[in-house]
């Protein structure tokens, strides 16, 4: 049932990323100069890279500098890329990975795979987290937010790991409403 209902969430949104995407084609060479699109090697469910798809949101380079408990590079967003993170629009080409079978609606979010391999030599309970598809938005989204050191990262784990206990349709209806909420109150990082 969620693998159908995150097909049919995505034949709902595929209008609004045509749109938007159509808008930020237009916008992207005066605000956020290089490609549309921003791929990345992500950890996937039993721990296998997928490539994600999002709307860039930052100046490009070659290489991740950032390590996995580094805070985020702002300085690197760029004035569109600041405008579509609030609400989350940055992320709408991940239905892409959801038709793939790589992502869910709602899962633990997939962390950058280099980052993924040192958060599960470091971080109790992290490889438990891939048991199920890794999800657009998720309780530790919702519940916790962005993080940047170890101890709110081990929260996020422990907040993945309750929703893989008890997740169902209930739980999977309050997440969306809480993204809902952080959507349309522009309350993105």
């Amino acid at each position: 049932m969620k693998r159908f209902g995150d097909f049919a969430s995505c034949l709902l949104l595929a209008p609004f990323v045509v749109c938007f995407g159509l808008i930020l084609l237009v916008l992207n060479p005066f605000l956020n100069k290089g490609p549309l699109l921003y791929r990345q090697s992500r950890m996937g469910k039993d721990c296998e890279p997928f490539t994600a798809f999002k709307f860039r949101s930052m100046s490009t380079e070659k290489t991740v500098k950032r390590g996995a408990f580094d805070d985020l590079e702002e300085h690197r967003i760029t004035k569109l890329g600041g405008i579509i993170r609030k609400a989350r629009i940055d992320e709408l080409p991940q239905i892409i990975n959801i038709i793939k079978g790589d992502m869910s609606l709602i899962g633990p979010r997939p962390d950058f795979i280099d980052h993924a391999r040192e958060y599960i030599s470091s971080i109790p309970g992290y490889r438990e987290r891939h048991a199920i598809r890794p999800g657009v938005t998720g309780l530790a989204q919702v519940d916790v937010g962005y993080v940047s050191d170890e101890a709110g990262f081990r929260e996020k784990v422990e907040a993945d790991l309750i929703y893989i206990r008890k997740m169902g349709f209930a739980v999977d209806l309050r997440i969306m409403f809480r993204t809902m909420q952080t959507v349309f109150g522009r309350c993105g990082r």
